[in-house]
């Protein structure tokens, strides 16, 4: 960033504070009393008479409850949208969902319909990790240990890798799934909204 984009980030700080207070129905005294900075220097952060620190920041973020990013206008950082590419492998396509190769592994995986009708599942395999699948067209047969199951659209698998395990097309039909993937053996967490910590 350059020395005037700065300036003029740290300039907007003030009133962005005077303002987010204000928005909270609170006076300087008690932002003062809620976060243990003296009424003064709040008076000369909001006038921009003082430049804001990290330590000046972050109890003024906990105190009205804003990301801090909220508080400094930080830029946003980046495009968070991917361009897959595509890829074929057993007869399948898969859809890259996730940038990266460690941790977690998402995927769309298509597979294609067989007029000549289902295949019985490749042999089964076991490897470490952690498997998640939710079929969102068409059935797909899971084998996992001694169990044969079809799930259909909507429905979700989730199973230790080092349990034997294959799947193919339940019928005749293609099978689009999403597949979740930790080589750790990561569970999926699933969370509503952020925590407050």
């Amino acid at each position: 960033m350059a020395e005037d984009d700065l300036s003029g980030v740290l300039d907007a700080v003030g009133p962005r504070l005077r303002d987010t207070r204000k928005r909270r129905g609170l006076t300087l005294a008690q932002v003062a009393e809620s976060t243990g900075i003296s009424l003064s220097t709040l008076s000369r952060l909001e006038s921009g008479r003082r430049r804001p620190t990290l330590e000046l920041l972050l109890p003024l973020a906990r105190t009205y409850d804003v990301p801090l990013d909220d508080l400094v206008g930080a830029p946003p950082t980046g495009d968070p949208r991917i361009r897959p590419r595509p890829f074929t492998r057993y007869g399948m396509t898969y859809i890259p969902l996730t940038r990266h190769l460690g941790g977690l592994q998402a995927y769309k995986q298509i597979m294609p319909g067989r007029p000549d009708g289902p295949v019985a599942p490749p042999e089964q395999r076991v490897h470490e990790g952690y498997e998640w699948l939710y079929v969102l067209s068409g059935r797909l047969r899971l084998h996992l240990g001694e169990h044969d199951l079809v799930l259909g659209p909507g429905e979700a698998a989730e199973f230790d890798t080092r349990t034997p395990h294959s799947w193919a097309g339940a019928d005749s039909e293609p099978v689009e799934f999403l597949s979740i993937f930790g080589t750790q053996g990561e569970r999926m967490h699933v969370r509503a909204r952020p925590s407050r910590e």
